[in-house]
């Protein structure tokens, strides 16, 4: 049997890109409400892109260092499925902010030099102890900014153990995908940057191949 990897298309901006995404087989679309970021959604923007979006395609939303009143106000306009976390939120804040919102959530792992495979398991399992809420870890590559890198790191320091319930992020592309997804083996892939004309605009051609060519790795290991 195929094993299908799970495929995120993040930081939409417009209902043509989400169009795109899904009729290209996106398991799951990403609005990102970091101001900072040049892919940044206001929630009544989110909330006019998800009525856009059919059936079991999910809607996560990215935040960093957000308050539970600023996710409330969120989810009070946007029906997010999915919590996103990529700034220093400890496993006590997350936890709070998911029971307060009733929502699920993930937690970015940004890996630098001196990541080591235990530090993965160590981080993931202290989430995990907090809260019932929590997914899984988002695998990104550490980098000053927050809120996503567009930058590869080294994936042999993903432990084997935690790939299959884990999301591959950081510097993928249409280019690597198939070599990360075989090599790596992750439950999902979250992409951003590597699909894109211009910051926060997709190109329609570029999320097509590249669910193509993670679709090519599921089939090589069938």
């Amino acid at each position: 049997m195929t094993r299908r990897t799970r495929i995120k298309i993040c930081g939409l901006t417009r209902e043509e890109d989400v169009a795109a995404a899904v009729q290209a087989g996106a398991d799951a679309i990403g609005f990102v409400f970091y101001p900072k970021s040049p892919r940044y959604v206001t929630a009544q923007r989110a909330a006019e892109l998800a009525a856009t979006v059919p059936p079991f395609v999910s809607t996560v939303g990215l935040f960093v260092n957000p308050t539970v009143d600023e996710v409330r106000a969120v989810l009070a306009a946007a029906p997010l499925t999915l919590l996103q976390f990529h700034g220093d939120e400890t496993p006590q804040q997350c936890a709070e902010i998911a029971a307060a919102v009733v929502r699920p959530f993930m937690r970015a792992a940004r890996i630098g030099s001196a990541t080591r495979p235990d530090d993965l398991l160590e981080y993931e399992l202290q989430y995990r102890s907090a809260s019932p809420f929590f997914n899984g870890l988002l695998l990104d590559t550490l980098v000053e900014q927050y809120g996503g890198s567009g930058k590869a790191f080294d994936w042999s320091v993903i432990p084997k153990e935690l790939a299959p319930r884990a999301v591959l992020s950081g510097g993928l592309s249409v280019h690597n995908a198939t070599e990360a997804v075989a090599g790596v083996r992750p439950y999902a892939v979250d992409i951003s940057s590597g699909v894109e004309a211009s910051k926060g605009i997709k190109d329609a051609a570029k999320i097509s191949a590249f669910i193509g060519a993670v679709r090519l790795a599921d089939a090589t290991q069938a």
